[in-house]
């Protein structure tokens, strides 16, 4: 994605006093690897304040394995935007296709397809949202359990070791311009509770 679809959401916490900055990564041809080292190579770069991250979906990914592989990263809160961290229904489904690892990309189609139990380890506390608007390619893809937002069901955004967990009435992409999606990642980074 080209990140216009965080603009919003970028604003919204400029506004709420934090300095977002964008990190970009190939999705479609990357491996999650070379995703998480260069995120940890921009983390590195950051200095000795604290450095906050939001990840939307797959970027929820690449932030859980940059902590896994790089494990002493630089303090801050972290915030899951609809992040399938135990696997994604709808890529299984889509990765059944012929063609389907391929419009998912090598990222996706090995990250998302496979079912994980991942936990959090690490001293910088963890919120989680997820959607319950179910709208969304996903749902025509496979079947969703409810709730879910379109693409992602919440039972596959559950992280063990979370400080704090909401789910909002809003699609996948949608939370990403949500007004109170946005004031309670601000909520979330300033006090560590959604």
């Amino acid at each position: 994605m080209s990140g216009l679809e965080t603009l919003t959401l970028r604003r919204r916490l400029a506004r709420a006093g934090f300095e977002p900055r964008l990190f970009r990564y190939p999705s479609t041809r990357a491996s999650l690897a070379d995703a998480a080292g260069a995120l940890a190579g921009e983390l590195r770069g950051f200095g000795s304040g604290p450095a906050h991250l939001i990840g939307h979906s797959l970027g929820g990914l690449v932030i859980l394995r940059t902590f896994e592989s790089e494990g002493r990263l630089p303090d801050g809160r972290v915030v899951l935007l609809g992040s399938p961290v135990r696997g994604s229904r709808a890529a299984r489904a889509v990765a059944a296709w012929s063609i389907g690892p391929r419009l998912l990309g090598p990222l996706a189609a090995s990250e998302l397809t496979r079912a994980r139990e991942p936990a959090w380890r690490w001293p910088q506390q963890l919120g989680v949202i997820a959607g319950s608007r179910p709208v969304g390619l996903g749902r025509m893809f496979a079947g969703l359990p409810a709730p879910n937002d379109g693409t992602v069901a919440v039972d596959e955004t559950d992280v063990a070791g979370v400080r704090d967990a909401a789910v909002f009435d809003v699609s996948h992409l949608g939370m990403l311009l949500s007004a109170d999606v946005a004031a309670a990642v601000a909520r979330f980074l300033d006090s560590g509770r959604f």
